[in-house]
């Protein structure tokens, strides 16, 4: 696009590109995204940033109104395999938070002066400034949503001290902590200390339709024994799983949304053992449930096409559901293999009843974390009942995890990684491109050895071959191939 572009689409007040750029008007000092219902700024007094973060280093207050830092994140980053992208994810995984610039470097294979370079030339902000305003954001959120002290605010959003959690939220908002949080509406306001075991409450942005339905019958007819678990009834659902976090452990618990159009959230609630985790949870969760998908674009390409397009119609807002635990959702594949999805989830209950870490105290069903790789690595696995060979892939797998021969990690190249699980003994093609698609989040994997991908096509009336069209979003059209099949996919 280029800036004439932009305007247009600030004209409209088209949410398809929340998250794409920001606006900043010069003739107030704030910036906002495409969307926002104010009244259209003159031309000759706006100007277009790549990143919320490049709009606050040249000066601009975030709008009040519309909010322009809580959009979703740009699906750029999704859909990027390369540096940029990379480190986009890393950052919003808190690597800059807990390791510097210098570990988020060192992850890309690049050094700090790189890094900088590559990410202020792409989106006007260098890492530093992309990680603080993710933190504003996160210290916004949390001052105007919960009762929990100023203190416990700045380390929860990833500052490492209180004077700059306080210079920050003034530059950034041009108002104090204090003042952000008094301007809180209803009961976020009257809020007071959370009572023990609350957790914290969030609201997780998406943008467009969203498919809940299709998200809660995914991931409950996954759910593991001991480490998720769904409650209530269709609609009213709320699925809860334990998190192993680089700081401690923690429960996270999502509510189904309801199927309305302007719905534009999703309501959760985090209980951490150590808060500095926060960040890393709500990416975590943002990932599991896909909420920083583009489903304008993905419709525009699949509901053009003359197989998908009834699907994506009957489905408007399908997503592709992600993973919690990229290492986890390794191995849960090696245990799908050859089997079905009820056979896997009981196999996963084993191992997590024989390996897993027990939480400090059970939470309802929930009563452990995922065993990690270094343990699983050197077990037998004998309560598994299952073939040798196929209990070796799962220790050969979790090694490599382990030493780090296959990295997973938020910013893992996807490339990478696929061939160093294809050069692992029992790993083949599907299992390397399940993985790819949830614990790395491509949106671009087709999975044509699939038997329910198979017998979609039959549905459909189409061959492998159709799925060249379908790019890059060919993961969302398995997910459309496999609703087509029925309720048990």
């Amino acid at each position: 696009m280029d800036d004439d572009s932009r305007y247009e689409a600030v004209r409209g007040r088209d949410e398809r590109f929340d998250g794409v750029f920001f606006t900043a008007v010069l003739t107030t000092g704030i910036y906002c995204r495409p969307s926002c219902p104010a009244t259209t700024p003159r031309r000759e007094n706006v100007r277009f940033h790549p990143s919320a973060a490049a709009a606050q280093a040249a000066g601009f207050r975030a709008c009040r109104r519309c909010r322009p830092d809580a959009v979703p994140g740009s699906t750029e980053w999704n859909v990027r395999a390369d540096a940029t992208g990379r480190a986009m994810r890393m950052i919003a995984d808190g690597v800059v938070d807990r390791e510097g610039v210098d570990g988020l470097a060192r992850r890309l294979g690049y050094s700090a002066r790189q890094v900088q370079r590559l990410l202020t030339a792409e989106l006007g902000a260098g890492p530093i400034a992309l990680a603080r305003a993710q933190r504003a954001h996160t210290a916004r959120l949390l001052l105007q949503t919960t009762g929990l002290s100023v203190t416990a605010v700045a380390f929860a959003a990833g500052f490492s001290s209180v004077r700059q959690f306080n210079d920050t939220v003034r530059a950034v908002y041009d108002r104090t902590p204090s003042e952000l949080r008094a301007g809180a509406r209803g009961a976020a306001r009257r809020a007071g200390p959370p009572a023990p075991g609350s957790g914290v409450p969030l609201r997780l942005a998406h943008r467009g339709p969203y498919d809940a339905p299709h998200v809660f019958d995914f991931l409950q007819r996954r759910a593991i024994a001991g480490i998720e678990e769904m409650t209530g009834a269709p609609g009213t659902r709320v699925y809860r799983r334990s998190l192993a976090l680089p700081h401690g452990t923690g429960v996270a618990e999502v509510a189904e949304p309801p199927c309305t159009p302007g719905g534009r959230w999703i309501e959760a609630r985090l209980h951490l053992t150590d808060t500095r985790d926060l960040t890393t949870a709500v990416q975590r969760l943002r990932r599991l449930f896909d909420l920083d998908a583009d489903p304008f674009a993905v419709a525009e390409r699949l509901g053009a096409d003359p197989v998908l397009g009834p699907l994506v119609a009957a489905r408007p807002g399908l997503r592709a559901p992600g993973a919690a635990d990229p290492q986890e959702l390794a191995v849960r594949a090696v245990l799908g293999q050859q089997v079905s999805v009820g056979a896997a989830r009981t196999l996963a209950g084993t191992l997590v009843e024989a390996y897993g870490k027990p939480l400090s105290s059970p939470d309802g069903g929930l009563t452990h974390v995922f065993p990690e790789p270094g343990v699983l690595a050197g077990a037998p696995l004998g309560e598994l009942g299952m073939p040798e060979a196929r209990r070796a892939a799962i220790r050969t797998l979790c090694a490599a995890l382990a030493d780090g021969t296959v990295s997973l990690d938020a910013g893992a190249d996807r490339d990478e990684a696929e061939r160093a699980l294809l050069a692992l003994r029992g790993i083949g093609p599907w299992t390397a491109g399940y993985v790819r698609m949830r614990a790395l989040g491509d949106p671009d994997v087709f999975l044509p050895g699939d038997a329910g991908v198979r017998h979609g096509l039959r549905i459909v009336g189409a061959d492998a071959g159709a799925a060249r069209a379908w790019r890059p979003w060919r993961s969302y059209a398995l997910h459309h191939l496999w609703t087509a099949t029925g309720p048990g996919a």
